[in-house]
């Protein structure tokens, strides 16, 4: 990208910043010349935010998103003028698993930021909400003015904090947006229970590929660079369209099959005799779901630069020297 003044010496504040998006978010930041502040529970050693060196180029707050105080504390004594809420409990499987956790992380931490924000005057606010957000619609594909009708554990934990924030904003006229992001994906991302990073590792490793649905769900998978400067683009725009409690979708607009996903990753990687193995096991996931991205065409003048081919043949090289310390697919050079 190239260098945005916009955020120049602007003090952002990033929960979740540490993370795989966030990563991402963070380090687009930091080239654009913003002070960041990564709210993390943790710094992972072997992730990609400490292999990039952003722990040095960031000032990190070790803490919670249900630490008000700690939230509230931070925003007054740095100044912060931008908030990207991006900390969640983000897997469904382990939502479904661990439903107290996942709702109390993903709405109580939403409230904080959101009440904390309010307090302190921030000028744009940035809650990342999901297409899990819709819960299931028989129309496809899923629009803004959908109603947010979650129904699983994760779901509803989004549903409820995406309401809040847009709450929040016709109330309180606070300018708070929410992005509704479909499937991301890209290098970098080790949660390994997600299908992109499960395949790659299944054939680095010559395993059988596992697929825990019937292979027939329908999805749409938005790349990572994408999605970070869907962030910046939107934030950018709160000021000028005087955005309050509004919500955008973000996506290709180019569904697949759970089975195309995994032949094309296949193919990426040059092993397309590799097995697959259909599990169909899967609990608490509806089965076709996927975005229009008008909206944000439209109102914000963005679209993705990145389609399914070019996306996974950068996430291959990724995984290729995080594993294999060399490129996994021969025409990508470093």
């Amino acid at each position: 990208m190239e260098n945005n003044n916009f955020w120049e010496n602007k003090k952002v504040f990033v929960t979740g910043g540490t993370g795989f998006i966030g990563t991402y978010l963070v380090k687009e930041l930091i080239d654009n010349g913003a002070e960041v502040f990564c709210l993390t529970q943790e710094l992972v050693g072997n992730s990609n935010f400490t292999m990039l060196g952003l722990d040095k180029k960031t000032t990190l707050i070790f803490g919670s998103v249900l630490d008000y105080n700690l939230i509230s504390t931070t925003l007054k004594k740095h100044e912060i003028d931008t908030v990207f809420h991006l900390a969640a409990q983000p897997l469904v499987q382990v939502a479904f698993e661990r439903p107290y956790e996942t709702i109390q992380t993903n709405f109580i931490g939403t409230l904080n930021i959101l009440e904390a924000s309010r307090m302190g005057e921030i000028k744009r606010i940035i809650i990342a909400s999901s297409d899990k957000a819709y819960g299931d619609h028989k129309d496809l594909p899923y629009e803004e003015s959908f109603a947010l009708q979650g129904r699983y554990p994760y779901d509803v934990s989004k549903s409820c904090a995406d309401l809040l924030a847009q709450g929040y904003g016709k109330t309180y006229s606070l300018p708070v947006v929410v992005t509704r992001f479909s499937n991301v994906y890209g290098g970098g991302d080790l949660n390994f229970d997600r299908i992109v990073p499960q395949t790659i590792r299944h054939l680095i490793n010559k395993e059988p590929i596992l697929i825990r649905s019937n292979g027939k769900f329908k999805r749409e998978f938005f790349y990572v660079k994408d999605a970070s400067q869907a962030y910046l683009k939107l934030a950018e725009k709160i000021e000028i369209l005087g955005l309050k409690g509004e919500a955008f979708n973000f996506g290709t607009d180019a569904p697949v099959l759970i089975m195309d996903l995994v032949k094309k990753i296949k193919d990426i990687y040059g092993n397309m005799s590799a097995e697959v193995k259909i599990l169909d096991k899967v609990k608490a996931e509806i089965r076709d779901q996927f975005l229009s991205s008008k909206k944000a065409r439209d109102m914000l003048e963005w679209e993705p630069k990145y389609d399914l081919e070019s996306g996974i043949r950068e996430t291959c090289k990724w995984y290729g020297e995080y594993f294999l310390k060399k490129p996994m697919v021969k025409d990508i050079n470093f």
